[in-house]
């Protein structure tokens, strides 16, 4: 990358541009949120592509079960590759952006454009979340099974999780499908497999006989069908809580890198405007001017 270099007025004595710079406003607005809608929009696009190709650690797709923690590291450099992109942009952005002082660059001006990169990157996390917490209200809706004194909350969940399992619980040849308030019933009792406690012996006989019931089998397929599946969500509830888990150490992980690359682009990008300097992409290997 080579750099152009735009005629900058001549330096200024030390008090005079110690001066300009605290003149200035302490934050500028319009360059903290210019960065962090530049953030969001390339953060959004990267997701998107990443969630398209399957780098996603969990899904609410039954298949999402046979990936394998390879897969979930890959899932998990990707979303750092996303931050150092997202708010590497934005944070030169915000700090390129700022209310130039035209002056010598000093340590009080280079340590407001890092605060601006970090104004930034706090504002775009927000943005993002607003977003999903909306998206994912408007998708939940729909889908929050009817009945039940433990909410929707656990009932997606289970759906979401188990939905395999319960298939196998109620599947029938001679009865239609079990209704919702029954699959979500089945499923907030199937979510304590994975306790400390586990299922009582009386959730595990009401769940023989709902299964009896609806399914048209005898208790004791009835039972053979409540043990097989309980052990079964036992072992995914333990491997949907370990990708959470993995899931949270990774989101932290690529956030936290993400606010040091605001930081230090954010000042990259003070600097060049002070300097009145361009990036331009040029295939040539050369030396940094500074």
């Amino acid at each position: 990358m080579s750099e152009v270099y735009v005629a900058a007025p001549a330096g200024a004595p030390a008090y005079a541009a110690d001066a300009a710079v605290r003149g200035q406003p302490f934050i500028d607005w319009r360059a903290v949120i210019a960065g962090a809608i530049l953030a969001s929009g390339v953060s959004f696009t990267l997701l998107a592509f990443g969630s398209s190709i399957g780098l996603a650690v969990s899904s609410t797709a039954p298949t999402w079960r046979d990936s394998t923690p390879w897969l979930w590291l890959l899932s998990g450099i990707y979303l750092i590759f996303v931050a150092l992109c997202a708010f590497g942009i934005g944070g030169y952005a915000a700090g390129r952006m700022r209310l130039a002082s035209r002056v010598a660059a000093s340590p009080e001006s280079a340590f407001r454009d890092g605060m601006h990169g970090l104004f930034m990157w706090g504002l775009a996390i927000l943005i993002g979340a607003v977003l999903a917490l909306g998206a994912g209200a408007i998708a939940v809706k729909p889908a929050v099974p009817s009945g039940g004194n433990a909410g929707p909350a656990s009932s997606i969940a289970g759906e979401n999780i188990l939905a395999n399992e319960l298939d196998e619980l109620f599947r029938s040849y001679r009865y239609g499908p079990a209704p919702e308030n029954v699959r979500a019933e089945a499923a907030r009792i199937l979510l304590k497999s994975s306790s400390h406690k586990g299922i009582s012996q009386e959730e595990r006989a009401y769940l023989s006989n709902l299964v009896a019931l609806r399914a048209g089998v005898n208790n004791a397929e009835a039972d053979d069908r409540v043990n097989r599946v309980i052990a079964e969500s036992k072992d995914e509830l333990k491997r949907a809580r370990g990708a959470a888990v993995m899931e949270a150490f990774l989101v932290a992980a690529a956030l936290l890198l993400g606010a040091a690359v605001a930081w230090f682009s954010s000042e990259e990008g003070g600097r060049d405007r002070e300097l009145g300097r361009i990036p331009v992409w040029d295939w040539n290997i050369r030396s940094r001017r500074l």
